[in-house]
């Protein structure tokens, strides 16, 4: 059956028309599907009975179905979806005290960066999300929203996978969230463990977006012991890609620091830090490290992040803590893992 949410405005023309329907009509459904985000066809009040009943026979109202859904004791919802083919993804909506909704989405199923403390990373990688399925898990997350007046306001690609990985897809979600979902782009968030070419292909692209970089180490050795892309791509040429998006979008990039005990958060990785990031337009964010079953080490104790963030300060470096969220239903960074994989009824379903 046909994806609604795969089509242009031009593709449902032509459609409608084929079923000998009016122009009109195509802009009907359009408001339906991306105004007023109907959840059946139903609801769409204002077209025939008949056109209502062909549409439900022959489209679907989306390629993402709900499997589980969790929900923290801080707020924060957590969602498996399986896809057409049977994969399995997550997505996460975290509620902030100032009206903030944000929806942390996937692009991939699975991740081949292998990063040793992420559990997504320790899947392995099955394939690339298109750019529909990437969106539509932003926009049931806002659909549901305004079922309760609430709205969407921000998107981080943060979940599973790599999203310059698949690059091209990425982008086509990104620029469908603000043409068809009002997003600002200063409200999207795009993070990657370090993809050199794409950063700088990123900057180019002349979007307000922002962009995170998983960074977790100052020095190669200790870098490419977490994260393997390091091997491929040197600090040293990270920074440089860093340093040429900062100065082509005139944005400040931010630095994601996975705060592991006794690893990366001592007094000496601190100036080393502050050395490498010196001079730069940048924020460090610092997140405690959320457990996973593959990793043994632990999160930093906040006196420790806290004289880690004053010797950054030294070196004109900002840094904060990030509020860790979701992390009794595994929806932290780094924990998504479609843990429902190990169940031997979900496997003998798909």
């Amino acid at each position: 059956m046909m994806n609604l949410y795969e089509l242009t405005q031009d593709e449902l023309v032509k459609l409608l028309a084929e079923w000998g329907e009016p122009k009109f009509r195509a802009k009907q459904i359009w408001e339906w599907l991306y105004d007023k985000r109907v959840t059946s066809f139903e609801a769409m009040s204002n077209l025939p009975k008949g056109l209502r009943e062909r549409l439900e026979a022959e489209t679907t109202l989306g390629s993402l179905s709900l499997v589980t859904e969790q929900t923290s004791h801080d707020g924060t919802v957590k969602r498996l979806y399986r896809l057409p083919d049977g994969q399995l993804i997550e997505s996460v909506l975290m509620a902030y005290d100032d009206d903030r909704r944000t929806a942390c989405i996937s692009t991939q199923a699975g991740c081949a960066m292998g990063c040793v403390f992420c559990a997504t990373g320790q899947m392995g990688f099955s394939r690339h999300l298109t750019a529909d399925e990437i969106f539509e898990q932003a926009l049931f997350f806002a659909r549901e929203l305004e079922k309760s007046d609430e709205r969407l306001s921000n998107v981080v690609f943060m979940g599973m996978g790599e999203p310059f990985h698949n690059y091209d897809q990425t982008l086509k979600a990104v620029h469908r969230l603000m043409d068809e979902l009002g997003i600002g782009a200063r409200h999207i968030t795009v993070s990657t463990v370090g993809l050199v070419p794409q950063i700088r292909q990123f900057a180019d692209e002349g979007l307000q977006v922002k962009l995170a970089i998983s960074l977790h180490a100052a020095t190669d050795a200790e870098r490419s012991a977490l994260l393997p892309v390091n091997k491929r791509w040197k600090l040293k040429e990270l920074i440089d890609a860093c340093r040429y998006y900062v100065e082509k979008t005139g944005r400040r990039i931010t630095f994601e620091w996975a705060a592991i005990a006794g690893k990366n958060d001592t007094p000496e990785e601190a100036h080393q830090l502050g050395a490498l990031l010196k001079g730069l337009i940048c924020h460090v964010n610092i997140i405690p490290l959320n457990p996973t079953g593959g990793y043994m080490g632990g999160p930093s104790a906040i006196e420790s992040v806290n004289e880690f963030i004053a010797i950054l300060a030294e070196y004109g470096v900002s840094a904060t803590v990030r509020v860790r969220r979701g992390i009794d239903i595994d929806a932290g960074c780094g924990q998504l893992k479609s843990k429902v994989l190990k169940s031997k009824a979900l496997k003998s379903d798909l």
